[in-house]
């Protein structure tokens, strides 16, 4: 039931377990999207899973990292993912709901917030899974969207970053939202499954009390004609 498996670039490992809701290609995308602070600096991943993203940005960066997830059983594959790659003075797993922040973290110093929330609305009953870790994973049950946005706001430091991954059919509710709780939309890039298809995906940052000002980044293409991840996409998605 568990694995370890490689992470995209080989230079990390991971725990999964084929009955919870593995990382998948979203997670490893907003791993390389976001802004890094490169060498010192606080970073904190919410909705952390287990830890994908925690584990991509420590390829990219010696800044701490804070990883918030609220189930046990996922909490306890990151820990054992951060220990097996010797990441245990980099990488902290705090098993918490992110509504419950307040003993755990120092408001205002996160140079970088990332997240991969859960996408669907609570209304949305017909997409709820029977797997209760699936549907905390996939649902805003736990959290929503102006819950991850509004504690973000707090978390991050005067100019730190919010770097999300979304569905584009909430991208106006998202900008809204990073309005609402001055985290200025900065950079935006969608994701397409094909070239003749709709985006699927989109990664989006926010700037704390940034000037006005996005930048629409060029689109990703996954998949050429056939199954096989288009040239330019395998670079990306695969590069150490």
């Amino acid at each position: 039931m568990e694995r370890l498996d490689y992470m995209p670039g080989k230079q990390r490992y991971i725990y999964q377990r084929k009955d919870i809701f593995s990382f998948s290609m979203d997670a490893v995308l907003l791993g390389k999207f976001a802004k890094v602070p490169k060498e010192q600096g606080k970073v904190i991943d919410l909705c952390s899973g287990n830890g994908a993203i925690p584990l991509m940005l420590s390829v990219r960066t010696e800044a701490k990292i804070d990883a918030v997830e609220i189930q046990d059983i996922l909490c306890s594959l990151a820990e054992r993912s951060v220990s097996y790659n010797g990441l245990e003075e980099q990488i902290n797993v705090i098993n918490k709901n992110i509504l419950h922040l307040q003993d755990e973290v120092e408001w205002g110093t996160y140079d970088l917030v990332t997240c991969n929330p859960p996408y669907f609305p609570v209304i949305a009953l017909d997409r709820i899974n029977n797997n209760e870790k699936v549907s905390y994973a996939r649902h805003e049950i736990a959290c929503n969207l102006e819950d991850v946005i509004r504690i973000s706001s707090r978390l991050v430091k005067q100019t730190g970053r919010l770097a999300m991954v979304h569905r584009p059919e909430r991208v106006v509710e998202i900008i809204t939202l990073m309005t609402k709780y001055q985290l200025e939309p900065k950079r935006i890039q969608y994701v397409h499954p094909k070239k003749d298809r709709e985006a699927n995906m989109v990664l989006i940052e926010g700037s704390r009390a940034g000037k006005p000002g996005i930048k629409t980044l060029p689109p990703f293409i996954v998949y050429g004609d056939g199954k096989e991840f288009t040239e330019e996409f395998n670079k990306y998605y695969h590069e150490k």
